[in-house]
């Protein structure tokens, strides 16, 4: 600011920084060349004192940025961009502040503890005397028995995209920061997306702009889909959508049109009653228009978590092997039975929502969670809470007392993504390494360490395994996977699955040419409302989601104070027309009940949602929107219904 002599470096206008649009993200500190930019941690250390720099992936969300911890005295005491392929020097405020304090916090779990059941309090324990427990216990019951703010490193390189002339669409219910670049934006009801997709697709077959050639050639079902897609016409979708019925047909034939136009999608898409038909209705609009299999295009899952992609690939559902080998399939099962030297149960599983049900059941006795907290991430609190409270045995592998850990029977401490070695696999299904930095006081452990001793207790003979010697396994046993090793990571620096040969150079776009399926397949989804919508008694929607400073339940960044001082409390966005129907100003106190329960929290009013819905996040102990939501699950991959369910508000 001001020139010569008077320049000083300060916000626009002299406006005090809490009132600017800052983000934190301390991208203009890296980029800066004179120094005259510093980030306050840096009073804590000089660039001399840095024992090592430590390249690894992030633990937040799923667009995979890497970046170097920097350590001095075994202390991770700052984080540097990396030029990764995902993140290209970028990083967000969770990113660069919120993702190392959390590993040296004093309120970590460094000792097994073992709950005394006439006290109720945990007690200090051995490793051995908990893994005894542990393994005993399991075995009784065996035999008795918006991208900006979720994703914000996309969301940047998508507003450098508009920047340089790129069209944007946006599809939101709420008036999110990107919606103020977009060409158009499709501000729809909460739970409408199949409508919406239909609707777009209607229009797209009225102007003739379908890729008849791609259809014919690569796909199957468009007759019935096209004869399902006549009935939502830019007036009923408008309709049902509480949108402009001009804004859909512009949006379509801007899709249409488009040379190149991915579609991409996070948890409002698939947190819904009719989630998966919202994705597949998303894969029918590509597929309508040719975009699939080639650069540039593609139907592009924004995954919420870090290594959600990685779990899923190496085998975290209860249908698949790793890579998605079917554990139904009689030849997958042999080769895993041979390779493991044991017969496997070919029946398949049952999924993470349903396990909560059939606890309170009795179907389920025992459970092992680890890296969750489903009292404060999962949909009606209560209802988990009374499932944890059903089960004979629960064991958490934790590195904090979190809601969760408070039932458990035994707790056994676990390491940070800082304090071990591995790999995380990003949105793209780019598979990078996670390198150990520091090593903390305490008897914390591996949670492959971990499992390989209960493994042994309970009677099966697994020795001990590197996390390269693990990878080398899935490798050996899983096609996708057979070309990725520690070693080719550390000398490349990531590769997209499938990856079939060590001298593959991995997949960067699937589909090329041919669908894993043969024919791509037109499913033919038809609008379903949400489970649960308002009435007289709860007239509002409330929808959840994250904000850009935090990650999921806080466990990381709630441990770093300036992410706090910035966003530590509860909030519910309202409409000011509603706001004003009842009473309530901008920062007052309100109740907010479901028919599952009532929480207190702060009004935020103004014309981010439209009249009648509201949003939450669920970050926040002050007033989760947990308490609130609605457990309904989606047919196919049984995922709750966060984002839609009825409220009614008052002041408080």
């Amino acid at each position: 600011m001001e020139r010569g002599f008077d320049s000083a470096i300060g916000t626009p206008f002299h406006i005090d920084w809490a009132d600017t649009n800052c983000e934190s993200c301390g991208n203009c500190v890296q980029a800066c060349p004179t120094g005259a930019l510093t980030m306050k941690r840096r009073k804590n250390y000089r660039k001399y004192q840095i024992d090592k720099k430590v390249l690894t992936t992030c633990p937040h969300c799923a667009t995979g940025c890497q970046y170097y911890l920097l350590v001095k005295d075994n202390k991770i005491v700052d984080v540097e961009a990396a030029d990764g392929p995902s993140n290209k020097g970028l990083l967000c405020v969770k990113g660069r502040s919120g993702s190392f304090d959390f590993v040296h916090s004093g309120d970590r779990i460094k000792y097994p503890l073992i709950k005394n059941k006439e006290t109720g309090e945990f007690e200090r324990a051995t490793w051995d005397e908990a893994l005894d427990l542990v393994a005993t216990k399991f075995l009784d019951m065996l035999v008795g028995s918006n991208p900006e703010e979720a994703h914000p490193v996309i969301g940047m390189q998508i507003r450098q995209a508009v920047q340089r002339g790129c069209k944007l669409i946006v599809v939101d219910p709420r008036d999110i920061d990107l919606a103020k670049k977009a060409d158009v934006h499709i501000k729809l009801k909460p739970g409408t997306n199949v409508a919406f997709a239909n609707g777009i697709m209607h229009v797209i077959i009225e102007e003739g702009l379908q890729d008849l050639d791609f259809i014919n050639s690569r796909t199957e079902g468009y007759e019935e889909l096209k004869e399902i897609v006549k009935d939502y016409t830019p007036e009923r979708v408008a309709e049902i959508c509480n949108i402009d019925p001009d804004d859909l047909r512009k949006a379509a034939i801007m899709y249409a049109k488009a040379d190149k136009a991915p579609i991409m999608y996070c948890l409002g898409v698939t947190e819904h009653s009719t989630g998966t038909e919202g994705v597949m209705s998303m894969s029918n609009m590509a597929m309508l228009v040719g975009k699939l299999g080639r650069e540039g295009c593609g139907v592009n899952p924004i995954r919420g978590q870090n290594n959600v992609q990685g779990a899923c690939d190496m085998g975290a559902m209860p249908t698949d092997f790793p890579g998605y080998q079917k554990v139904d399939n009689p030849e997958v099962l042999a080769k895993f039975e041979n390779a493991w030297g044991i017969k496997l149960n070919p029946k398949p599983g049952i999924k993470a929502t349903e396990v909560f049900p059939a606890a309170i059941k009795g179907d389920i006795k025992g459970l092992y969670i680890f890296g969750e907290d489903p009292v404060v991430t999962d949909a009606d609190t209560n209802h988990i809470i009374k499932a944890l409270e059903s089960l004979d045995f629960l064991v958490m592998n934790e590195l904090f007392m979190t809601e969760t850990a408070q039932y458990a029977d035994v707790i056994l401490p676990g390491v940070s993504y800082a304090e071990k070695e591995g790999t995380f696999s990003n949105t793209e299904r780019r598979v990078q390494r996670v390198r150990k930095a520091v090593e903390l006081e305490g008897e914390m452990r591996l949670d492959t360490d971990i499992f390989i001793d209960l493994l042994n207790r309970m009677g099966y003979p697994q020795p001990h395994l590197t996390s390269a010697e693990i990878m080398d396994e899935v490798a050996s046993l899983t096609p996708s996977f057979a070309g990725i090793s520690h070693k080719r990571l550390d000398e490349v620096g990531s590769l997209q699955w499938p990856c079939p040969s060590k001298d593959h150079p991995g997949t960067p776009i699937l589909h090329v040419g041919k669908f894993a399926r043969g024919l791509g397949y037109f499913y033919p989804a038809k609008y379903v409302p949400s489970a649960e919508l308002p009435d007289a008694e709860y007239p509002y929607i409330l929808m959840t989601g994250r904000i850009l400073y935090h990650y999921t339940t806080r466990a990381m960044t709630g441990r770093t104070p300036e992410l706090m001082e910035i966003a530590g409390k509860s909030f519910i966005e309202m409409n000011i027309k509603d706001a004003d129907a009842l009473g309530i100003k901008d920062g007052d106190k309100v109740k907010v009940a479901s028919r599952r329960g009532e929480i207190e929290t702060t009004a935020v009013v103004g014309t981010k949602v439209s009249p009648g819905e509201t949003w939450m996040p669920f970050h926040f102990p002050d007033g989760n929107a947990n308490w609130l939501t609605n457990a309904a699950l989606d047919k196919f991959a049984k995922a709750p219904e966060y984002k839609v369910c009825a409220i009614k508000i008052k002041k408080a």
